[in-house]
């Protein structure tokens, strides 16, 4: 098993930071104006298929995709790069330290 130095600096970690955070924010658009998943194709001029791999993590977006699926919800994609000596703390035994998010924001985060 990974430490949380090793996962963070792996790019999959990120990946999946990142498709987890598109499918809370469309699940919660979906939700919000009463959309199924087809009528979300509609909007965005894409295929029912398409938005069925978004909901499943299934695609590996391009910036031009990530920007469009953004603003069709509502959403600004705001990215911040944080140093990674931020997201790992000097002595990793303390665990997670920084006050920033772990995850470059895509989106503002929905409340849980």
């Amino acid at each position: 098993m990974l430490n949380r130095e090793e996962l963070v600096t792996k790019p999959e970690f990120w990946l999946e930071s990142i498709q987890n955070e598109i499918f809370r924010q469309v699940t919660a658009y979906l939700k919000e104006n009463n959309m199924t998943q087809n009528q979300l194709a509609e909007q965005l001029g894409v295929t029912k298929g398409y938005v069925s791999q978004v909901m499943k993590g299934e695609f590996n977006y391009t910036l031009k995709k990530l920007i469009e699926l953004s603003l069709a919800v509502g959403k600004a994609p705001v990215i911040n790069f944080t140093p990674l000596a931020e997201i790992i703390p000097a002595d990793s035994k303390k665990g997670y330290a920084s006050k920033t998010s772990p995850l470059n924001k895509v989106a503002e985060p929905t409340e849980n």
